[in-house]
């Protein structure tokens, strides 16, 4: 997949079906876009582009209000590839930038630069100057310049619709089963391991101290999850929260015991996905009383991944 910064031409030959967006998470809403551009692309012979923003414009315009992004911005150029996206140009977006007009930017780079034969938006996204780049301007200036434009739908789930705010109100309330259901995927973190105490040493159960570069993580307790390591999913118990038993905690770790794994994971960047929510975190009497319960979840976790259907949430995007 080809990466443009800025919107500079370089390297762009062929016509381009693209569209415009922050796309944070990439759940089944942006997906239905992604496979639209894919499609229409082959259809027309162009070239499937994404244009994204990079930092997201809230953080520039109304900085106190950012939401804290569910993806890295790597993350997210990384899922544009599986999705079908030959060509993504990365916009700096910068208070200058914001304020150049829609229809502007629309002639000077979505025509002219990059050849759109067609161009998508999601459903009730705008973009340029106070917004001025909604639907009706696109497709009014697409009959001008010579480009299809269309509105894809979005995407509803027990009627409810589709969106990266909801996803992170679940995620932040432990319902990771509907977020994977939104996601269309399980929510995933990507981290460094790191040094830790080594208690889980002590009590049979070591586990990988993971310092997450992802923004959001789910609400504190146990779950069972897969875990990336060399390529290969493996089945696998994280906790998340403060280890009341042991203290009060001032920070939040990220701790996964990888079952049926005894190699060393020390400065190594793995990924963990949240399968299904065992528990809360609790402070329990004696840490005799915290082994017995680990070793319950593990069991459970065991149980879960005997159970027809899991394999195929750790090889999606």
């Amino acid at each position: 997949m080809r990466l443009f910064h800025g919107t500079d031409n370089a390297g762009i030959h062929r016509p381009t079906v693209l569209t415009l967006g922050v796309f944070d998470g990439l759940h089944l809403g942006h997906q239905l876009i992604m496979e639209t551009l894919a499609e229409r692309a082959r259809e027309v012979g162009a070239v499937p582009t994404v244009i994204t923003f990079d930092p997201h414009p809230r953080a520039v315009l109304h900085p106190e209000s950012a939401p804290p992004l569910l993806q890295t911005f790597d993350q997210k150029i990384e899922a544009f590839g599986v999705l079908g996206i030959e060509q993504t140009i990365i916009v700096r977006f910068t208070q200058e930038f914001a304020s150049i007009r829609a229809a502007d930017f629309l002639r000077a780079v979505v025509k002219e630069r990059l050849q759109a034969k067609e161009v998508y938006l999601g459903k009730g996204f705008a973009f340029g100057h106070n917004r001025e780049g909604n639907i009706e301007l696109l497709k009014k200036l697409g009959s001008e310049l010579g480009f299809v434009a269309g509105e894809v739908p979005e995407v509803r789930l027990r009627g409810r619709r589709v969106s990266s705010s909801k996803i992170r109100e679940l995620l932040a309330s432990g319902n990771v089963n509907l977020a994977r259901r939104m996601l269309g995927r399980p929510y995933g973190v990507e981290g460094r391991v790191e040094r830790g105490d080594e208690r889980g040493h002590q009590l049979g159960f070591p586990t990988a101290n993971l310092h997450p570069q992802n923004r959001v993580i789910p609400k504190n307790g146990v779950y069972v999850t897969g875990t990336l390591i060399d390529g290969q999913w493996r089945r696998s118990v994280t906790n998340i929260g403060l280890r009341p038993t042991f203290g009060q905690a001032t920070e939040p770790s990220v701790e996964t015991y990888v079952m049926n794994w005894d190699g060393d994971l020390y400065g190594d960047v793995i990924r963990v996905r949240f399968l299904y929510r065992l528990r809360d975190e609790r402070k329990f009497g004696s840490i005799e009383e915290l082994k017995s319960q680990i070793g319950r979840d593990v069991g459970r976790a065991h149980s879960y991944f005997e159970r027809a259907g899991t394999k195929h949430m750790l090889s999606v995007i």
